[in-house]
């Protein structure tokens, strides 16, 4: 099934609003096994909108609606869909309680325009918004389907997810019915092209099929299967999940959809019972936030330091005033002082440090902007690499994140498995 993603709202065709809805949509319906070829934004004009509809009627199995839904007069989504598929709106009693009661329970005034959004498109299925007042619609027309899901992403994501999915996942494809099943192959430490260049065999199968989807340092391997039940369809996924961890080995961190590369590692220090610390520079405590951000960390993580000025490195870390006159801040020499300076100082079993030239001035020709250098300390052994990373200030620092993520993973894996890990 072919489905549209129409993002509706003025704000986004200015630049107002970032539209995460629509990334958010397009990976979970890819998870569906849902093909987008089209994405629209429209502003909250009528006659533009309905254009947009119907031109997507024509070449798509699912239109999916976002925003447009609240009570003021250029929200228009339902009211547009009510035209396109000449529709009365009635008012929909359940809505309205709904709506009344969110007020009430929150001790604010209703005023008469939230009516409007208890009004519903004649023989629409409506879905209860548990985070907001605007109801989601479900609208069917033969073949067709529109959905109609409100903007704001705290509304928008929980009904997807519990709601609109379940309901996606149940429709029948007329050519081939059942149920679709995926699951992810996650790979850190590989570029795109490189990933993809192992797979070309695989991408060419129909059932199960493998698409690549590449994340900030990351590429994530989507394996996804019809079959006449979930029985079958994970029967279907599960060698080709096989092959893909045989080609990529260590490199695979996780194949289970709710597990970030941060979370991986986190599991990594639990499972072995190590202790971290971060000392940060140019990324100024991003990874040590990333890895706060797992619940359950508290056991592992120790402390985290961001030593942006040589005094600061030289205070806490305890960096040579001699290594930082000859060899600088952005250096090998530094990065290895820093981890081996924070174990000392923490007493944890694992070090990470990051310093580089994030831009986007300060870098030369010796140094350029986007050079970064890395140390992780593991039990008394220490490894430095050196990278080169390209973008923004902001790009240069997320990625050099993920890279010191996917960095601390290996070393402990290569210290564990007894490979030769640095001197």
């Amino acid at each position: 099934m072919v489905v549209e993603l129409i993002s509706v709202g003025t704000e986004l065709l200015l630049g107002n609003i970032v539209n995460t809805n629509a990334a958010y949509l397009a990976e979970k319906c890819a998870g569906l096994g849902l093909s987008c070829y089209y994405q629209t934004v429209v502003g909250d004009n009528r006659e533009r909108l309905a254009g947009v509809m119907r031109t997507a009627l024509e070449r798509s199995d699912i239109l999916i609606l976002t925003g447009g839904l609240g009570p003021t007069q250029d929200d228009l989504t339902k009211e547009t869909a009510a035209d396109v598929w000449n529709r009365e709106l009635k008012m929909d009693g359940h809505s309205l309680e709904r709506i009344e009661a969110f007020f009430k329970e929150r001790n604010l005034e209703m005023t008469d325009n939230n009516k409007k959004q208890a009004l519903v498109p004649e023989g629409a299925l409506v879905v209860d918004n548990d985070n907001g007042t605007a109801p989601g619609l479900i609208l069917t027309e033969g073949e067709k389907r529109m959905i109609l899901l409100p903007g704001p992403p705290n509304e928008l994501k929980p009904m997807f997810e519990n709601r609109i999915a379940p309901y996606l996942t149940g429709l029948e494809n007329p050519l081939e019915p059942g149920i679709i099943f995926s699951r992810t192959v996650k790979i850190c430490g590989m570029g795109e092209s490189k990933v993809e260049s192992l797979i070309t065999d695989l991408e060419n199968m129909e059932n199960p099929t493998v698409a690549p989807y590449a994340k900030t340092g990351e590429v994530h391997l989507r394996v996804t299967a019809r079959a006449t039940d979930e029985k079958e369809a994970k029967r279907k996924v599960k060698p080709v999940v096989k092959e893909l961890k045989s080609r990529f080995g260590s490199a695979v961190y996780t194949t289970e959809e709710e597990v970030s590369l941060e979370g991986a590692v986190v599991d990594l220090l639990l499972a072995n019972e190590l202790t971290v610390s971060t000392i940060e520079s140019c990324t100024g405590g991003m990874l040590a936030a990333r890895l706060i951000n797992i619940p359950g960390v508290s056991e592992v993580f120790k402390s985290g330091y961001i030593t942006y000025s040589n005094k600061a490195k030289r205070k806490i870390a305890g960096v040579k005033k001699g290594t930082l006159d000859k060899y600088g801040a952005v250096s090998p020499q530094t990065a290895k002082e820093m981890a081996r300076g924070t174990a000392l100082l923490t007493k944890a079993d694992v070090t990470f440090s990051i310093t580089g030239i994030a831009g986007p001035d300060g870098g030369s020709q010796e140094k350029p902007v986007g050079l970064v250098y890395m140390g992780c300390y593991v039990c008394g052994t220490t490894q430095v690499r050196e990278f080169h990373f390209s973008g923004n200030r902001a790009k240069i620092r997320e990625t050099a994140v993920s890279a010191a993520l996917t960095m601390m993973r290996q070393c402990i894996l290569e210290y564990y498995s007894q490979k030769t890990f640095g001197k």
